[in-house]
């Protein structure tokens, strides 16, 4: 019996913190607001609610959904809620991208939050054994004050769960270079660069984060598939994609997913991991997204097993936990011995020896 994406002991390298609430948190959320949102708290009617034109469209949507963290008492509620729903797929480890400038625009000190989405992940960590670590996100369309800000709470009170400094929000229109300061200090302090890039507009967008900020993974970056060069220096530099599929069709970055790029990356040696983005806004969830990347790639037990490595590998987890999740990985394909090499990088079984060392 082939393994499912279920089976499969996973690390979530790209999820919003608020694109994660499951329509059952939403419509919490809603009820708790009502007369003040326009977030609707049916669930038929907020499925209609997250049907996006386009990227624009999507980005009012969520952050209508934003509107709904007014508490500390929200953010607990999501963040918890957030790991549950990650660990009952299976996750084991999830650098989860918080926005904490768009709660401060609200109201919530920055300590408030600090405090409000570290006791949820203490208590989700001790309730299901699901590791959660931050990615603290400048949202772009706020442009440098939301980057001082955001760099402010990072390194001011440096929650003991925060590994990373990432830029989201809209690419148009916000040029990657002018967080270069921030990503700098970021950087100094110790935090890792995971800027989106090259989702929404061309490759230039990927080379700015490259240069300009540092990044060592970047968020989507599919326009790479356009720039033959682009993708030659992240096969040789090592620097891994966060993809999405789903999510790039939904926002219309992509036009389906037969046209997804994917395949086109593998093929030229870019490092890839499979990630979720927003899935309950998109329909989706991590494992939905395995079996996409499964049929886009023409997958093999082993392939899907490699697959999943991949992510460990390019994941900031600790070392146990990452030596945790591979033996899990191992396990899986024990009983299917001899294991095999992918075709290309990630396909159907090639009779040589798959190097114990993994993705």
């Amino acid at each position: 019996m082939s393994l499912s994406a279920q089976d499969l002991p996973k690390a979530e390298l790209h999820v919003h913190h608020v694109g994660s609430a499951s329509v059952e948190t939403v419509t919490k959320l809603a009820q708790r607001h009502e007369g003040s949102t326009d977030v609707p708290a049916d669930p038929e009617a907020l499925a209609r609610f997250f049907e996006f034109t386009d990227f624009g469209h999507f980005i009012d949507v969520y952050l209508s959904v934003v509107d709904l963290l007014r508490t500390p008492e929200d953010l607990w509620t999501l963040t918890h809620d957030v790991g549950r729903d990650l660990a009952a797929q299976n996750v084991r480890y999830a650098e989860l991208t918080l926005t904490p400038y768009t709660s401060m625009a609200v109201g919530i000190s920055a300590e408030a939050y600090v405090e409000a989405v570290e006791d949820a992940r203490r208590r989700v960590e001790a309730d299901t054994g699901i590791t959660l670590r931050w990615c603290f996100d400048i949202p772009g369309e706020s442009g440098l004050p939301a980057a001082d800000s955001t760099l402010d709470v990072a390194l001011r009170l440096r929650p003991e769960g925060l590994v990373s400094f990432g830029l989201g929000g809209p690419e148009v229109g916000v040029p990657r270079p002018q967080f270069k300061p921030h990503f700098d200090a970021a950087r100094a302090a110790g935090l890792h660069s995971v800027p989106h890039a090259g989702e929404s507009t061309g490759p230039q967008t990927i080379w700015d984060a490259i240069h300009h900020l540092g990044a060592e993974r970047i968020g989507h970056g599919i326009a790479a598939v356009h720039d033959p060069e682009l993708m030659a220096h992240l096969a040789a530099e090592r620097i891994p994609l966060e993809v999405c599929p789903t999510s790039n069709v939904r926002t219309r970055s992509v036009p389906s997913l037969e046209e997804h790029p994917l395949p086109t990356l593998v093929a030229a040696g870019v490092p890839v991991t499979i990630n979720s983005d927003d899935p309950p806004m998109f329909g989706t969830t991590l494992n939905t997204e395995y079996d996409v990347a499964r049929d886009l790639l023409d997958l093999d037990d082993p392939g899907l097993v490699e697959l999943a490595r991949s992510a460990v590998e390019f994941s900031f987890a600790p070392t146990d936990v990452k030596i945790a999740i591979n033996a899990e990985l191992d396990a899986l394909l024990a009983p299917r011995a001899p294991r095999s090499l992918s075709k290309g990088r990630f396909g159907p079984a090639d009779p040589s020896p798959l190097s114990c060392s993994g993705y």
